[in-house]
């Protein structure tokens, strides 16, 4: 069973900085698109970025275009998402997926593997 594990989520001040990881095993991330979702109180989830399984493709939500990078470590087995310039409106709980059939998609229901979430707060 295709496992995925978030990490690095926590309190930061607005402004702050943050680096998400996603780590897989029994899986190859490189075999599978990896998208980051996040999902806020009262909120739906809203997709946040992707990348390709290549690397060479990827894409953001607009509310994090030019704020986020995603990026992946093959040899690490690991996808990363660099979020910098936090808002209060970033506060979230954040999710890594795998998408195993290539769609290069923010939809959610494109995504077969899910991770278990890390917390996000941008607060002072």
């Amino acid at each position: 069973q295709l496992q995925l594990v978030e990490s690095g989520g926590g309190l930061v001040q607005p402004g702050g900085s943050l680096r998400l990881s996603c780590a897989a095993s029994r899986f190859t991330l490189n075999a599978a698109v990896i998208g980051w979702f996040r999902q806020a109180p009262g909120k739906e989830r809203e997709g946040v970025s992707y990348i390709s399984s290549s690397g060479s493709t990827t894409n953001y939500a607009g509310s994090v275009k030019g704020r986020f990078t995603i990026s992946r470590d093959n040899a690490k087995n690991t996808v990363y998402l660099q979020m910098n310039s936090l808002k209060p409106e970033d506060t979230a709980v954040y999710y890594c997926a795998a998408n195993v059939i290539g769609a290069l998609s923010l939809r959610g229901s494109f995504y077969n593997y899910w991770g278990q979430g890390t917390q996000v707060t941008v607060s002072s």
